[in-house]
């Protein structure tokens, strides 16, 4: 039987908040007054609501990993692009659903011409078309979700490919990449 997204720490992580909040409900239960009694059992409700989603942030932190291998990046300058590919392999010891990748192209050489380098006339322009330059973006990013079906199993991989623009201005472009999976 699979069990959609949750592993075994999840649910136990589920029931122990359950019991949790029928023992504090039972203990504020106990009171005479009915709007103590409401009062505790709303308050024992968000204590253990924000233990319960707490206790998930950290269990999908520390138990799902993964990494990229074999990463291979190719500039196609006919159509200006650039294409990568590899694998992302689960390192974790539980099987992962899905995993967002997320890709940014940075230009580093946008100091590269200084003031002066090439001329721009300043004079009469006779026509009435005056070139106002727009500022180029530095920073191209893409993000890319994968999903596994059946969920990526411990110590498997799977390939993947992306591709983003690649403008001709861009010189020395830095990749930056991140992964998140669960």
């Amino acid at each position: 039987m699979h069990i959609p997204y949750f592993s075994i720490l999840d649910w136990l992580s589920i029931i122990f908040f359950i019991i949790l909040f029928i023992l504090l409900s039972l203990l504020v239960a106990q009171s005479k007054n009915t709007k103590i009694v409401i009062g505790g059992i709303f308050a024992s409700f968000l204590v253990t609501l924000f233990g319960a989603i707490l206790s998930f942030v950290i269990i999908e932190k520390y138990t799902k990993h993964a990494s990229f291998k074999q990463l291979e990046s190719r500039r196609i300058l006919f159509n200006e692009t650039m294409f990568i590919s590899g694998y992302i392999k689960n390192d974790g010891r539980y099987p992962l659903n899905y995993c967002k990748l997320d890709f940014k192209l940075v230009n580093t050489a946008k100091d590269m011409y200084k003031k002066g380098t090439f001329f721009k006339s300043g004079g009469l322009n006779l026509f009435g078309s005056k070139e106002k330059e727009e500022a180029k973006p530095q920073i191209i990013r893409k993000i890319k979700f994968i999903t596994f079906t059946p969920p990526l199993r411990p110590n498997f991989s799977h390939p993947f490919s992306i591709v983003l623009k690649y403008p001709g201005y861009f010189r020395n472009a830095l990749i930056i990449k991140k992964l998140y999976c669960h």
